[in-house]
Parts: structure tokens; C-alpha cells; sequence
């Protein structure tokens, strides 16, 4: 008996959330967390929108997953990506500076 796509996501996405919580609540910082907490964080729901399109599209560009792809230089993508990060914050800077004279 299978499944529908939606109805696997979320065991998927369950299966996540109480493996991170477990992470959580046997951590060693002492504390409990309430995860049975409803209250949402906008910026955190927005993020993970963002990825999930990114993800998407991702998909559509490379014809793979992350998780599938196991061909690409990942530690060369990631300094790549800082790289282009360091340049943006260098960018931001400047226009600091620029509206700061």
C-alpha cells in the first residue's frame, strides 16, 4: 500500500522534527525545550521558505537533489560562495561609509 507524496513529506518532515528534538532535549546545556510551543518565528517561517524554493529550483536547473549529488566539489562551492559573500559585505560597506560622509 503506497503512499501520496504530501503524506510522505510529512512523515519525512515528523521524523525531522523529533529527531531534532531529541537532539535537544538530551543535550548537555540542562535545559528543556517545550516543543509542543506554537508560537512561530516569521523570519525563521520566511528562511525556510526560502530554501525550499532555492531547493526547487535547484532541482529544475541541475536535474538532482543535494542529497543525490555526489559528484560536485562541495568544499569548493562553499569557498566560492564565501568568497562572493566577503565581496558583498565589502560592497555594503562602502555604500556605509559613502552615505555615513
Amino acid at each position: 500500500m503506497g503512499c501520496s507524496k504530501k503524506k510522505f513529506e510529512d512523515m519525512q518532515e515528523e521524523e525531522a522534527y523529533e529527531r531534532q528534538k531529541a537532539i535537544f532535549q538530551n543535550g548537555n546545556d540542562g535545559l528543556h525545550y517545550d516543543f509542543d510551543y506554537k508560537k512561530k518565528d516569521a523570519i525563521v517561517e520566511n528562511l525556510k521558505k526560502e530554501f525550499d524554493i532555492r531547493s526547487k529550483i535547484g532541482i529544475k536547473k541541475y536535474n538532482t537533489t543535494l542529497e543525490e549529488n555526489n559528484n560536485d566539489d562541495f568544499l569548493q562551492h562553499l569557498k566560492e560562495e564565501l568568497m562572493d559573500a566577503c565581496l558583498y559585505i565589502t560592497k555594503l560597506q562602502s555604500k556605509i561609509n559613502k552615505l555615513n560622509k
